[in-house]
This record gives structure tokens, C-alpha cells and sequence, in this order.
């Protein structure tokens, strides 16, 4: 198979970019996306230009490392993350437009690579819980109702890539924040800091430069790991009662 590849190229984070054309050739229809790029960079190696930077670690779907916006859609087409797209996918003698993740928060480094930080960042402000250190406790010392850990363990798929950004119109993290203070808030072991951690990791979201929600759901649309919009409702059920209990204390 044989494809017109626009690829975005940006020298670094202060270099304007802009789309470059390469062809992809003899591409196997079972490679997948990256496999396909690691060809191109072979070629354009050989030919002592500088290879296309991108992102990738696991390429099996469980990192969201390798995250790119494939023809105006963030991981391409399907559902899963960049690297479970197989070039079969397409037709033979497409034109392919391939650039990065593009969000206020989420900075450029170098071609298809951005700074995606932010998230942990976000995380550091509120996404952990108090724990007693030494033995594990009793696994059922603290039952958890099953509806409970099936949302608990729904919201714990997040895996932090970044597409629910990249197809909000407003760049919002909603769903990322409310998949980690979700996750964490349904559990008997995350209730200590159920008060604080929606406003810091909320507050930490807005000064990071994120956009706000305003339910397009694009984001649930897109999202790898499938995760639900109904856990943004949580999150500022969460972020209302927090900012009441907190004005009652100033």
C-alpha cells in the first residue's frame, strides 16, 4: 500500500511548524500506524534527513504514549489509542494529515511530540490517598458494594492520554479529572481527602491553562478506555459540596 503523508514538523517548542509531504511506500496492511512511521523514518534516515519524532512505549494500547491527531481525529480512526490503528484502515493512495495533540496546556516539543505534564501535575495536586504503610489489610475488612468498585474500576481505565483534550473545542481535562478524583472518591480507602481533592485537582486543571466543560462530549466520544461522561456529573457534585464545606470554614 502506498500513501501522501502531511506530517506536522516543528523544529521545537519556539520554532514555527508547519505540514511536511512524504509518501509512505510498499506499507504492509497489517502494520500498524507507528510501524508505518517507523518505515518513512527509515527512508528519510537513509537520505540524511531527520526522522519524524513521535511519541510511543508500549504500542499495545495501555500507555496512550503514542498520541497523535490522524486526519482531525485524535488517535484516528476506532476506538482504541494510535498504535491500534492498522493501515488497512485506509486506501490505498490516501492522503494522510498527521499532527500532534494541540492544547494550551499541553505544550510542543519537537514535531509530534508534546508536553503532556500537565496531567501530572493534576495528579500531584490531589490524585493519591492516605494509606497505613507496612502489610497489606485484610482484603474484606473494608467491603466495597459492587456497583461501587464496577465505577471504581470503570474510572481506573483512564489511561491519562490526553484525547479527551484534544477533541474538546474548549481543550477541557473534565474527563481525565473526573476519572482520577472518581476512581478514587467511590472507595472506602479514598474518602480522607474526598473533600480537598476535587478542588485541587479542579483548581491545579484551571491554572494549568485547560478550557472548561460545556458538554460537547466529544470527549466520551473519542476516549480509548471508554470512559464515561456521567463522571464529569460526579466530579462537580464532588467540586460543589467541597467549595460549600470549605466556604463554611473561612
Amino acid at each position: 500500500m502506498n500513501f501522501k503523508l502531511k506530517v506536522w514538523r516543528q523544529k521545537n517548542a519556539v520554532s514555527p511548524g508547519s505540514f511536511k509531504d512524504y509518501d509512505a511506500k510498499d506499507i504492509p496492511s497489517e502494520a500498524s500506524f507507528l510501524e508505518m512511521l517507523d518505515i518513512v523514518n527509515e527512508s528519510l534516515t537513509g537520505n540524511s534527513e531527520d526522522p519524524i519524532e513521535f511519541d510511543s512505549d508500549c504500542r499495545e494500547g495501555i500507555c496512550g504514549m503514542c498520541s497523535l491527531v490522524i486526519n482531525g481525529i485524535p488517535h484516528g480512526p476506532g476506538k482504541g489509542t494510535t498504535c491500534q490503528v492498522y493501515m488497512r484502515r485506509f486506501t490505498d493512495g490516501d492522503t494522510i494529515w498527521i499532527e500532534p495533540f494541540r492544547a494550551a496546556a499541553f505544550s510542543p516539543i519537537k514535531d509530534l511530540v508534546v508536553d503532556r505534564s500537565a496531567f501530572d501535575r493534576i495528579i500531584q495536586a490531589g490524585g493519591y490517598i492516605v494509606v497505613r504503610t507496612g502489610s497489606a489489610p485484610e482484603a474484606n475488612s473494608l467491603p466495597v458494594p459492587k456497583h461501587n468498585a464496577d465505577l471504581a474500576m470503570e474510572a481506573a481505565a483512564c489511561i491519562g492520554c490526553g484525547a479527551c483534550v484534544a477533541a474538546c473545542p474548549n481543550s477541557s481535562a473534565m474527563l481525565f479529572v473526573a476519572a482520577k478524583v472518581s476512581h478514587l472518591g467511590l472507595l472506602p480507602q479514598g474518602q480522607a481527602e474526598r473533600e480537598t481533592r476535587a478542588i485541587h485537582m479542579v483548581r491545579e486543571m484551571d491554572e494549568l491553562g485547560f478550557g472548561n466543560c460545556r458538554n460537547y462530549y466529544e470527549c466520551e466520544a473519542i476516549c480509548p478506555a471508554e470512559i464515561s461522561a456521567t463522571f464529569i456529573a460526579r466530579l462537580n457534585r464532588d467540586y460543589a459540596a467541597a467549595s460549600a464545606q470549605e466556604a463554611l470554614t473561612v
